[in-house]
């Protein structure tokens, strides 16, 4: 029996000879998101000719996106569980699929051949010596597509860092090892702007010294968090996080101190940031990775008390219906855990769930507080469940309230360009007792 030295120097190829596995119709899945890989897509892509119905299968995509490119059709398609911007064309116009699913559920879409998988391509951090390799940055499905996958393929990445948790694999679960030396993907800095900032100011007073934080990606859960260095005692349990919190971290306002699972620990599932970010996070106690089925699982969550959850969206009518993914009958983006936090705090005691967005959209020409819902939109997370929705106008609580009282709420943070439209358009459209 090898050992597991010897099994990984025996295993060590190039790219191109690594994808050789690769066969038409095959099910190929990617890492996620910043823990995609760079070298093996590409090499994979370089073998189209030789290649017919590939499928490849992934969430955020933020390398090129080859096999999604148009020609491309014949020799890939690509089922995007979440929409990027790399992908996002090609779904719009027919060249790839997407498939509706949370978050929290997409590990055992693999593990119970709801999906099988036959070749997965991931990135690792270099084994250590007790040969395991951590998946750094990306844990949230990549851990399972390894288990589940008849052959799995690593770029073994030193710029890869080293996460606590259970974010490790054994090295003989890994068939093929490619080494590679690139930057690990990064995510910029968003712009924060007045909108963003007075959203950030309105959701901070939400938010309770000891409060446990889940936050997503861009200028408004930044801006959050910029507006958070009164408090104390805060912790996170979140899907993902960003140079944000290790921001707030290293001022010691989040601290974890208070956390009623995992307390002292940063709980999260994948991270997308800079390399400060990464540097931050490598070989530190304090974070801890985890699979997404249980990070997002809302009875884990759940298990947080006072768990504030901010999510974004798109659109909100007046019956309180958040689209988050949709824009009209075009996919945009995805449901990730936006349902699975808004429900997990539900259930959190004293927990809360909040929608997050700016009232206009397109240079303030359109209001994203509507009366209906566009045409063809899909309902990300129900009227039935939301409890917070905040735009820089204002808090509208809608948790136990009447269909009247929910309007009146929602128009009073609609822009005041837009407040009497809407009323008259609530009227006829709704059929609203004004």
């Amino acid at each position: 029996m090898l050992n597991w030295q010897e099994h990984y120097n025996s295993r060590i190829t190039t790219a191109e000879e690594a994808v050789k596995v690769i066969r038409s119709g095959n099910r190929v899945v990617l890492g996620h998101a910043c823990g995609e890989p760079r070298v093996l897509p590409e090499a994979m892509v370089n073998r189209y000719q030789e290649l017919h119905n590939v499928e490849v299968v992934h969430m955020v995509a933020m390398g090129k996106a080859l096999y999604a490119q148009p020609g491309m059709e014949k020799h890939f398609r690509h089922n995007g569980l979440f929409i990027g911007a790399p992908t996002r064309k090609a779904v719009a116009e027919g060249r790839a699929d997407y498939t509706p699913c949370f978050f929290s559920e997409i590990p055992g879409l693999f593990r119970n051949n709801v999906l099988p998988v036959d070749v997965a391509l991931v990135t690792v951090a270099p084994p250590d010596r007790h040969g395991f390799c951590s998946l750094g940055v990306s844990v949230d499905y990549t851990l399972q597509v390894i288990k589940s996958a008849r052959i799995v393929i690593a770029e073994v990445n030193p710029n890869m860092p080293r996460t606590r948790g259970d974010s490790c694999v054994r090295v003989e679960e890994i068939d093929y090892f490619v080494p590679c030396d690139l930057p690990i993907l990064e995510l910029p800095r968003p712009a924060i702007g007045e909108v963003e900032t007075e959203i950030g100011r309105n959701i901070s007073r939400l938010i309770e010294d000891g409060a446990t934080l889940q936050l997503g990606i861009g200028a408004i859960p930044d801006a959050v968090l910029g507006c958070l260095t009164e408090k104390n005692d805060l912790g996170i349990h979140s899907e993902m996080f960003s140079d944000g919190v290790m921001e707030l971290t290293q001022a010691g306002i989040i601290n974890c101190s208070r956390k009623t699972l995992h307390p002292g620990k940063i709980v999260a599932s994948f991270l997308m940031g800079t390399r400060k970010l990464y540097d931050w996070v490598h070989e530190n106690p304090m974070v801890e990775m985890f699979p997404v089925d249980y990070v997002n699982d809302p009875f884990v969550i759940a298990k947080n008390d006072n768990m504030v959850a901010i999510n974004s969206a798109l659109q909100v009518d007046l019956l309180g219906q958040v689209a988050a993914d949709t824009l009209g009958a075009t996919q945009f983006s995805g449901v990730g855990g936006q349902v699975d936090f808004v429900r997990g705090a539900a259930r959190s005691r004293g927990g809360k769930s909040i929608i997050a967005l700016p009232s206009t959209a397109a240079k303030g020409s359109v209001s994203r507080i509507v009366p209906v819902l566009d045409r063809g939109v899909a309902v990300t997370t129900s009227r039935n469940d939301v409890d917070y929705v905040v735009t820089e106008f204002g808090i509208a609580a809608l948790r136990g309230k009447t269909v009247r009282e929910r309007m009146e709420a929602l128009i009073q943070i609609a822009h005041p360009d837009y407040r009497d439209q809407i009323w008259d358009e609530a009227k006829f459209l709704i059929n609203s007792p004004f």
